[in-house]
């Protein structure tokens, strides 16, 4: 199966360069993009990620205190998932699958929006990154999965939560597999496209990572990173990096961007 890819922005923020790019550009300010990427193929629509929660007020306050009161997310009226989706013609009921990378509001925020997708998140991510994490976590849980959401997945439509091994097929032509790097919840989402394999992932914020073999600089541990990041550039033919402004342009040939 062959699937057609579409990127919407759900906001963006600016970060110190040494989050992006390990143990260099001290002196600079990388722009992110919250990617939300749409595809569909064979009947199905899927999504990687579902954008920030309504309210910013939380996360913002929390990447003040924590990095610098220039890190903020920043959004468009026309960035809220449902409108951006609407533009494309979706709404949140024709979605089927929801993949999630990683546990962080900014990816979970509107899970609950979606009331007839699969939720797919890594199930080594859902144990280490929620349930069982084997050291203190420094993001509180009520920014990786909101409360609302929590309630949905846990009480509300537990059926609808779909726990991904490290290797696994989410439909014909749509494959994952964990990385870690960034958290324990990282997935990298395999999709086949006509011109070739694309490969999202949060393992890598931009193109530099990969293509220029530069570690993530916020990351949770350097083995993995080199690990990942090596099968991704042996495995994909074109990169999907979840921040990266870049996309659309870089993509042009198999993403249709929106937004």
């Amino acid at each position: 199966m062959k699937y057609e890819i579409q990127v919407l922005k759900m906001g963006e923020c600016q970060v110190p360069g040494p989050e992006v790019y390990w143990m260099t550009a001290w002196d600079t300010w990388e722009v992110l993009y919250f990617w939300m990427v749409v595809i569909r193929g064979g009947g199905k629509t899927v999504i990687i990620n579902t954008g920030p929660p309504a309210d910013l007020t939380a996360l913002n306050e929390a990447w003040s205190n924590a990095i610098d009161s220039r890190s903020q997310m920043v959004r468009q009226e026309s960035e809220r998932p449902t409108i951006a989706l609407a533009g494309i013609g979706i709404t949140p009921a024709d979605v089927d699958y929801v993949l999630i990378t990683p546990l962080q509001a900014y990816a979970t925020g509107n899970i609950p929006l979606f009331t007839n997708a699969t939720i797919c998140i890594s199930r080594r991510g859902w144990i280490e990154d929620f349930h069982a994490p084997s050291y203190e976590m420094h993001i509180p849980r009520k920014l990786r999965i909101p409360d609302d959401v929590l309630s949905y997945l846990d009480i509300q439509a537990p059926e609808k939560l779909r726990l991904l091994d490290d290797e696994d097929e989410i439909l014909p032509g749509i494959g994952a597999f964990w990385t870690g790097v960034h958290h324990r919840s990282s997935m990298a989402f395999v999709i086949e496209s006509a011109p070739g394999k694309v490969i999202a992932s949060d393992c890598f914020f931009k193109y530099r990572n990969i293509e220029e073999k530069i570690p993530l600089g916020i990351m949770e541990s350097l083995e993995e990173c080199v690990r990942a990041h090596a099968r991704i550039r042996k495995e994909s033919d074109f990169l999907l990096p979840l921040y990266d402004p870049l996309v659309p342009k870089r993509l042009e040939r198999v993403v249709k961007s929106e937004g």
